[in-house]
């Protein structure tokens, strides 16, 4: 009989302290997330040293529960996964430094893993991968189309060449004085209006890769032009146009990329994954691929959890990786290396 393998992972990149027990990479046994939202809320965004100090506070509790929802002990643990990179560098250090603790205090192998191929193994906590396969991965800093032959192996075909769409629609609530966090703002206020703001979109023939900051910017001087004039903007229209403008160009490349690299199956990964108005244009895009399985994940498992570090990290502890003691946060981490 196979020994069942139980990974305990942790994740601290942005603003949720999580921990997570994962068995053989597709189970999850705990899934525990301290939110900050309410902290950052009042900034308008995530501040970096506020998050940190969250991260202390959380982090020997978050873990104590994750362990207790588990009904596990240290000793039934087989490796310690803990996100690496990319992220704030403050924030990383708390969760790589109790991570490199607990694995030196229980004597477990340690494996420093990407945030971005956690969200992506996100996916496969509800569908095995089926390889080759496309991921999108949209999120507040990050969004690329990442092609997959193997288990482990990230090819990135297309990225941002400025905002990434999470960080636009942010901005763009910001300027519709809409609260933090803005994506969930627009996507429920786009439901409620129609598109009729005419805005562009960054096509970039000929690529893969994405741009955001003309839209932006078009957005904002819409909205200042409107108010200098003393005119009123109808903030579910505009946030309509905009959500049409993102979701237009994300779902018309990544389904050509589908088609001309032939893959079994597309997974959608990302905080900005949680997105109704991308979920449903991707679901009636991919109905009309049938040889292409479309794979979202449920709104737990698309924002920022510790389970999808546990699901890459089981694999990457099977493949025989493993981080040394003088494991370090890394803002920069590639997800090519």
């Amino acid at each position: 009989m196979i020994k069942e393998q139980y990974i305990l992972a942790i994740e601290t990149s942005c603003d949720e302290t999580a921990v997570a027990i994962i068995k053989d990479g597709t189970e999850i046994i705990s899934n525990v997330v301290a939110s900050q939202i309410e902290s950052h809320k009042r900034f308008g965004g995530v501040v970096p040293e506020i998050a940190s100090r969250h991260h202390v506070e959380q982090v020997t509790i978050v873990l104590e529960e994750a362990l207790n929802q588990a009904n596990m002990s240290m000793e039934q643990i087989d490796a310690i996964a803990v996100t690496e990179g990319p992220g704030l560098v403050g924030a990383l250090l708390i969760g790589v430094n109790a991570a490199k603790a607990i694995a030196f205090a229980h004597n477990k192998p340690l494996v420093g893993v990407h945030h971005i191929a956690g969200h992506i193994y996100a996916n496969r906590l509800i569908k095995e991968m089926k390889f080759p396969l496309l991921s999108l991965v949209v999120s507040g800093g990050h969004t690329e189309l990442v092609y997959m032959e193997k288990h482990g192996e990230f090819k990135v075909i297309g990225e941002t060449r400025d905002d990434a769409a999470g960080e636009a629609y942010d901005k763009v609530a910001r300027t519709l004085n809409l609260p933090y966090p803005g994506g969930p703002h627009i996507d429920r206020l786009a439901h409620e209006g129609e598109p009729t703001y005419k805005l562009p979109r960054a096509w970039l023939e000929g690529t893969y890769d994405f741009s955001f900051s003309g839209l932006k910017s078009a957005v904002i001087n819409t909205i200042h032009n409107a108010t200098q004039k003393g005119e009123q903007i109808n903030p579910q229209n505009m946030a309509a146009s905009f959500q049409e403008s993102v979701v237009d160009v994300l779902v018309t490349k990544t389904l050509e990329a589908a088609k001309e690299y032939n893959v079994q199956q597309l997974l959608l990964a990302g905080g900005v994954a949680a997105n109704k108005g991308l979920r449903s244009t991707l679901e009636q895009a991919f109905a009309e691929v049938p040889e292409v399985e479309l794979v979202i994940p449920p709104l737990s498992l698309c924002t920022d959890n510790a389970a999808m570090i546990g699901a890459i990290g089981s694999v990457m502890f099977d493949q025989g990786k493993r981080s040394e003691m003088d494991l370090n946060g890394n803002p920069g981490l590639d997800l090519e290396q």
